[in-house]
């Protein structure tokens, strides 16, 4: 996706379609359009690098939807800007989209992609789907 605004945005759309058509249930489509968005947008606006792109890829195992997003810059690690209290620091303009992924995830974190970028990822636990009321099974 390309590092800009608009490639955040695709991504984050592409993101949720391929989830529907998965058929993942929609309280983990929801908490991954929220994830993909941040990841995206923080690759796109920290991580962008001029001619150089940024990557999504999702990943659906038996229990678990893995979240990638990577960029080209290594040397600037995300970081969670929060108080002493764990929110937010009140002040900061920006910050907050990590302690929202922080939130979402059941588990997130960050790889060095050699030779100089990074994969930031999380994890969401796949909700099993509710009861199939066409066959009366449950």
């Amino acid at each position: 996706m390309s590092s800009t605004r608009r490639g955040a945005r695709l991504a984050r759309l592409l993101a949720v379609e391929q989830l529907r058509a998965s058929e993942v249930s929609p309280g983990v489509t929801e908490r991954a359009e929220q994830i993909v968005a941040e990841l995206a947008g923080n690759a796109a606006l920290h991580g962008r690098v001029q001619r150089r792109d940024f990557r999504l890829v999702l990943t659906l195992d038996t229990g678990t939807l893995h979240i990638a997003v990577t960029d080209a810059r290594g040397d600037q690690l995300p970081l969670l800007s929060a108080s002493a209290d764990g929110g937010p620091l009140p002040d900061a303009e920006s910050g907050r989209g990590l302690l929202l992924v922080a939130a979402l995830a059941d588990r997130w974190g960050t790889d060095p992609y050699p030779p100089g970028g990074k994969t930031v990822w999380a994890e969401c636990a796949r909700e099993p789907h509710g009861p199939d009321t066409h066959s009366g099974r449950t």
